[in-house]
């Protein structure tokens, strides 16, 4: 099966309506029930109260999910995904007073609560950090019920107008997708001319897609002002509880090592015998550049799988075989990839757009490892199995390793330099490429007033230069690529969180190939499947790293440094 399988969640619109209904009788019966009571229940009732919370948020779930993934499949489906959205936020209000109460009741009680359901005892604590950043409950009901109108909003917008975009290639209309893998071609006219065209089109789009940006900086600029946040980062600090401090480590020990990135691109632009080396070279390939079909890629991905082990070859045939994926690009559909992990009583759903390049088999390693994470933690309670972004991305970066473990051992020599060197390009964009969107976004935040495109421009081919250095000649079509990433849109500072995952497995891949760990598959198992019921610091310590420690991220970055120095010198033909 190559489309996803929807009616698992529900067969038709009438059984989504009906589900609806139910969702927000059982939300004003909740309602009802427990508000302005918490201070008068004792713990017992309370974890009673929480589980039917939980139920609720559970069936809601369920129905954000269905008419996501409808808009994700055809965008033109908006009106169905806003009218649910919609339908949604009347459950929610119902909802609202359950945290702000909570965080309200005198400590004692809150921690007499939280410690007696020990089952959620991270998840009330991570609402008690919240406490400081909440309105009152009339400001939040405001808050909830504009959310659609604001930044919500303009990232639905985003997706319908970038999905939209038809980019002429030779005679054909391409999609964002099908255009960019132009960019891995080995002909360089090609590379050169896919990167003009698909700028010429952006350039077409620059002024909507800059008032997007800008409204979504504003607006939250002024929710971090109205919740008291220090700064346009720190919602998502917390949210993926990690400290201000440990993200500047992870960010400045990252640019110290920028010239990793610098000598790596001058030995590929020695190798291409090239006089410069332009933006639209850098993923040019290397040796004889392999393609992958979805069956080919299934096949490997199984194999490598297994041989780490048998669960998570289990979890990814029943995606295969039963409609968890969407597989190809199509007109209207959304662009990029993700896995989207639904409700425990169905599964996860991937999203992909894939055009047999090399770099589409990473991809479907990487959500599958997502896939397989989301799985394992339906173990634990519905508001449990989220886990914050930064171990989120570990076990789809982890996933990723695996293939490229096995399939190294399976190529011929000069289809292994171009996976070798791929590889490696694979690290930066996942490392040094997100922590550079990153800084890109705190310029952009920090900035006072809109900012002009040309502005915009400017500050995006600043920060890249620094991570290329002199390695990689930046074209003016390239000031304008900062438009179609879609994480400034739809999760300001998201994107250091791949870079924590990269340095993250890195270290952790060293010790499984270390053998210095006897337990280490159990152990990891047994952490995708704890989800988000366990802080990340905890999850980490398990194997002995601690990310809060100075020298932490060093670990990942010396052996990114063995494989550059190995593809320098070596050309990776032995790696």
């Amino acid at each position: 099966m190559l489309e996803w399988d929807l009616s698992v969640l529900f067969k038709d619109e009438e059984a989504l309506q009906t589900h609806t209904e139910k969702c927000k009788k059982d939300s004003l019966l909740f309602k009802q029930k427990f508000e302005n009571q918490l201070c008068r229940l004792n713990a017992d009732n309370f974890l009673n109260a929480l589980k039917k919370f939980e139920q609720i948020n559970l069936a809601l779930n369920k129905i954000l999910s269905y008419a996501y993934l409808i808009f994700a499949k055809d965008t033109s489906y908006g009106r169905i995904y806003a009218k649910y959205e919609e339908e949604c936020k009347k459950i929610e209000e119902n909802l609202l007073f359950f945290e702000l109460e909570f965080c309200a009741l005198d400590e004692d009680k809150a921690l007499e609560f939280k410690n007696f359901c020990k089952e959620y005892g991270l998840f009330l604590e991570n609402w008690l950090k919240r406490k400081t950043h909440q309105l009152s409950k009339a400001e939040e009901r405001v808050m909830l019920y504009l959310s659609n109108t604001g930044s919500h909003a303009f990232a639905r917008l985003f997706d319908e107008n970038m999905s939209a975009l038809k980019i002429p290639f030779e005679g054909k209309k391409l999609s964002e997708e099908e255009i960019l893998s132009k960019l891995y071609d080995s002909d360089r006219k090609i590379r050169k001319k896919a990167a003009k065209n698909f700028t010429k089109v952006l350039e077409k789009n620059s002024n909507l897609l800059t008032f997007i940006l800008n409204m979504i900086k504003t607006e939250r600029k002024n929710i971090c002002f109205l919740r008291n946040y220090e700064n346009a980062e720190a919602p998502r600090h917390l949210s993926n509880q990690i400290s201000q401090k440990s993200v500047d480590a992870l960010i400045n020990t990252t640019q110290k090592h920028f010239d990793l990135v610098e000598k790596f691109y001058k030995r590929k632009k020695q190798i291409l015998g090239f006089n410069k080396l332009k933006d639209y070279d850098r993923y040019a390939p290397i040796g004889k550049e392999k393609k992958f079909s979805f069956e080919q890629s299934k096949d490997i991905i199984l194999k490598s799988f297994k041989a780490f082990s048998p669960e998570f070859e289990k979890i990814a045939k029943e995606a295969f075989k039963k409609g968890w994926i969407d597989v190809y690009p199509k007109d209207k559909k959304q662009g990029g990839a993700f896995s989207h992990p639904a409700t425990p009583d169905t599964h996860p759903f991937i999203l992909l757009n894939f055009t047999e390049q090399r770099r589409d088999l990473f991809t479907l390693a990487h959500e599958l490892g997502h896939t397989i994470h989301q799985k394992l933690s339906y173990q634990v309670s519905f508001l449990n199995q989220d886990t914050p972004l930064t171990t989120a991305e570990m076990a789809s970066v982890f996933a990723e390793m695996l293939v490229f473990d096995y399939i190294k051992t399976k190529l011929e020599k000069d289809e292994l330099i171009a996976l070798y060197a791929a590889k490696i390009e694979d690290i930066f964009a996942t490392l040094y490429r997100q922590i550079n969107f990153t800084c890109f976004e705190r310029r952009i935040h920090a900035h006072k007033d809109e900012l002009s495109k040309e502005q915009i421009n400017q500050i995006w081919i600043e920060e890249s230069q620094k991570m290329f250095k002199d390695s990689i000649c930046l074209s003016k079509n390239y000031s304008l690529w900062w438009s179609y990433i879609p994480h400034f849109i739809h999760s300001p500072f998201y994107c250091y969180a791949y870079g924590f995952a990269q340095l993250l497995v890195l270290a952790l891949y060293g010790l499984y190939k270390s053998k210095k760990c006897e337990n280490f598959k159990e152990l990891y198992i047994k952490m995708l499947s704890l989800g988000g019921s366990v802080s990340p610091k905890e999850l980490i310590a398990m194997f002995g790293f601690d990310y809060e420690d100075k020298d932490f991220w060093e670990i990942g970055i010396k052996e990114i440094a063995k494989l550059v120095d190995e593809f320098v010198h070596k050309e990776g033909k032995n790696a």
